[in-house]
């Protein structure tokens, strides 16, 4: 058992000592990355071939590690997942971010051996640093998506403004990139740069769309599919847009306000059980331990579980209405 633990606390030190390095180069190092995959886009193939001669062993390792993990990766996902990772604004590959997944997943059930001692709950410290980067992930994916969705009428108002001025559409796309900020810049970049390597305005715009699933950028889209179909002023079509989509706006505020008390409920009801029992086990220990010990009690805590989330996932769905 002794040596058990140790193993386990190598490998959480391992994994956690992986996981900060490769942090800390992530983050701290990502003008260099830019740089070399710049010289790597950009230079020809001879300077690429002796470049890759001169790398060094620990560079080939990580590569080699990065190749195994692709071949599990099948093309739909691994397309989904890159997919999923841009709309996150996180600058990793699908095989990286698989990566932090597998230490994550070492590190959840290692820590959760050391914090609780039961090795029956490894599979449970797993799972849950398993979904750790997925759960991320997704945070980071809706506070993008947010921040985007709040720069568009700007973006259109823009747009509208080049185009009254006698810019072309690309030209007043391309305003919208010296004026726009991030998230609005990076992906408006990437539809001019699709537009210069041969793709119609239709395609790049629809994968705009794709990158950044948003209700309002997919009426803006269609309208200008429409207008370059059928003709018509575009700018005037634009300026409909915006005032919508701030309405749209404007009442969802309303209705985020109207329905704030029953979010409240719903997380009062959630977090109530959990508060009341460590509230009772700081005062009196032994008299709730029993609930976790006895069959019966542990049955309680599951059925009283289940309902606590079946009731807040209840008032969540009534409380979102959707506009």
């Amino acid at each position: 058992m002794g040596s058990l633990k140790t193993f386990v606390i190598v490998m959480v030190f391992f994994s956690a000592s992986f996981l900060f390095w490769s942090m800390l180069k992530l983050f701290f190092f990502k003008d260099k990355r830019i740089q070399q995959r710049k010289e790597r886009y950009f230079t020809k193939t001879n300077n690429e071939t002796a470049q890759n001669k001169q790398k060094p062993r620990l560079s080939i390792d990580l590569n080699l590690t990065k190749q195994n993990v692709r071949k599990l990766l099948t093309k739909d996902k691994n397309e989904k997942l890159a997919l999923m990772i841009h709309r996150a604004g996180v600058p990793l590959k699908p095989e990286e971010y698989i990566m932090f997944q597998w230490i994550a997943t070492f590190l959840g059930a290692g820590i959760s051996y050391l914090i609780i001692g039961n090795i029956l709950l490894f599979p449970i410290g797993a799972i849950i640093g398993f979904n750790i980067p997925k759960l991320l992930l997704h945070k980071k994916q809706k506070e993008r998506l947010e921040k985007f969705n709040d720069g568009l009428p700007e973006m259109i108002t823009t747009i509208v403004g080049a185009l009254r001025a006698g810019f072309s559409f690309p030209q007043a796309l391309k305003s919208v990139v010296e004026e726009a900020q991030s998230p609005i810049k990076e992906e408006i970049e990437t539809v001019l740069r699709e537009m210069q390597y041969g793709t119609n305005v239709e395609d790049a715009l629809k994968r705009l769309n794709d990158r950044m699933p948003s209700d309002d950028l997919d009426i803006m889209i269609q309208a200008i599919i429409i207008q370059r179909q059928v003709g018509g002023n575009l700018a005037t079509v634009l300026e409909t847009i915006i005032t919508t989509i701030r309405d749209r706006i404007k009442i969802q505020g309303q209705i985020s306000t109207l329905t704030a008390q029953g979010r409240l409920s719903g997380v009062i009801i959630g977090l109530l059980p959990v508060l009341l029992g460590l509230f009772l086990y700081l005062i009196e220990p032994e008299y709730i331990g029993v609930l976790f010990t006895h069959p019966i009690g542990i049955v309680l805590v599951v059925i009283a579980s289940i309902s606590s989330i079946i009731g807040f996932l209840l008032i969540r769905k009534l409380t979102t209405i959707e506009v």
